[in-house]
């Protein structure tokens, strides 16, 4: 992605894998979405393969299993995403041989998966269950993120097609600034307000941040409203490899301090900024924008050193612990998004969740 340019996120389509006819279903969706983007045969069967496998998994061993699949065309990558609550897999290191499969699959096996995948990543605990993510493109890397790594999950509220939720991310120089709204309720409305946020967004979102969201707010104000969170984090410490965030507010020591968050808002969206020692909320103030908001306020902390920055919609509970996320914190963030939506989604509303995580400097 050119630099400056702004990443829209991406809605990813639920698949219960309660049924053998569902693996056929997520194929299909998949094959679809790809020839849409370009895809030839050769890659298009290599993903055929990966739906195949991991679905048949979750088919076959999996407490409630879902794939959740998703087209990134600013990537050019289609990603799956597998959740299971359980049983776990006891073996991991066996079960990732390839060749290994407990039953008779086209592939055979996670080995398989993982060969066949351009990214692969997978955690499993028991008995709280396993998830997993699995990226394929067809054509050479691009990044969109750079000097981040991103996962994000965002799915609409059952039986809608579309997504209340929305988010958008731009990176310019050592800032990267991301958006997030939830459109007030769910379903077409829902993702009027949430789109129209996000286009607000995206035609300057790298100017002051009490800015972007009076933009926000005036743009929603012929919506039904939507809450709003605009974040930025600037990595300018990390690349010059000195540590002034730690003069922040409500920040942690100048010793461990790589950057610094500032957020503003209005509603719901809340989030954390955590590491194996610091666990911070975002937490943004009460109104609506496109109907009613205070002066907009900016909160400053530091970013500690091997941090997450993770925000989400209240399709999530806004209470989680982190220690079952605390394995993952160098891991993929997508896992990260994907624990925290297996273990906290409400299950009534559109969920989404942004993790982000600053690639660690050569």
């Amino acid at each position: 992605m050119e630099v400056g340019a702004t990443l829209l996120g991406w809605t990813h389509k639920a698949f219960p894998m309660d049924d053998p006819s569902r693996v056929g279903e997520a194929r299909r969706h998949a094959a679809q979405a790809v020839a849409d983007m370009g895809w030839g045969e050769v890659d298009a069967g290599r993903l055929a393969l990966v739906v195949t496998e991991l679905g048949t998994n979750l088919q076959r061993h999996a407490q409630n299993g879902r794939m959740l699949l998703a087209a990134m065309p600013q990537s050019g990558e289609f990603e799956l995403i597998c959740i299971d609550n359980g049983p776990g897999i006891p073996d991991l290191a066996l079960a990732m041989r390839d060749g290994h499969s407990t039953g008779s699959t086209p592939g055979t096996g996670l080995g398989a998966v993982r060969r066949l995948a351009n990214h692969f990543d997978i955690h499993s605990e028991l008995p709280h269950g396993t998830v997993s993510v699995a990226r394929l493109r067809a054509g050479p890397p691009v990044d969109t993120t750079p000097g981040l790594h991103v996962g994000a999950i965002r799915l609409p509220a059952p039986h809608e097609t579309v997504c209340g939720d929305g988010w958008a991310l731009a990176t310019q120089g050592t800032q990267t600034t991301v958006l997030m709204a939830d459109g007030l309720g769910h379903g077409p409305e829902a993702a009027k307000a949430s789109q129209a946020a996000t286009t607000a967004f995206a035609e300057a979102p790298h100017g002051d941040l009490r800015e972007t969201l009076q933009a926000v707010h005036r743009a929603l104000q012929t919506t039904r409203g939507a809450a709003v969170c605009a974040l930025r984090i600037d990595m300018a410490d990390h690349i010059a490899g000195n540590s002034t965030a730690g003069n922040t507010a409500d920040s942690t020591s100048d010793a461990t301090a790589c950057g610094t968050v500032s957020y503003t808002g209005a509603g719901n969206i809340v989030g954390r900024v955590l590491s194996g020692v610091f666990d911070k909320s975002v937490i943004t103030q009460h109104g609506t924008a496109g109907m009613q908001i205070r002066k907009p306020d900016i909160t400053s902390l530091a970013l500690p050193a091997h941090a997450l920055v993770v925000l989400h919609s209240d399709g999530l509970e806004t209470r989680w612990s982190v220690e079952r996320i605390r394995p993952l914190l160098q891991r993929d963030p997508t896992l990260v998004a994907a624990v925290l939506l297996r273990d906290h989604t409400r299950h009534r509303d559109d969920a989404t969740v942004v993790v982000i995580r600053p690639k660690e400097q050569p």
